[in-house]
């Protein structure tokens, strides 16, 4: 499942695996050991591949997210991280009214 989830987060982005491998860290072949599902990253880079896309590890790992209270979750599944961003700024000015 993570080679699944990362593919459309970095593609969402607009990242190549060049670009996503410099931002993390790491060579362009351990990018795409994980989209290939050849391996899996340490814990370690697994949190920091959340942190880069503002998604939890279980949504990288394909597990089922806890029932939320209605409104409480938005699907942003495919956005850019930029897409992402802007929604948040938008659901924190709604708060401030």
């Amino acid at each position: 499942m993570l080679a699944k989830q990362l593919g459309l987060l970095r593609r969402g982005a607009g990242f190549t695996q060049v670009q996503l491998a410099e931002k993390l860290g790491v060579t362009k072949q351990s990018v795409s050991n994980w989209e290939n599902d050849n391996i899996m990253p340490s814990v370690e880079m697994l949190c920091k591949i959340a942190d880069l896309f503002h998604v939890s590890t279980d949504f990288l790992l394909g597990r089922p997210a806890p029932s939320p209270q209605p409104g409480a979750l938005i699907d942003a599944t495919g956005l850019s991280a930029a897409h992402v961003e802007h929604i948040r700024l938008l659901v924190e000015d709604l708060r401030g009214l």
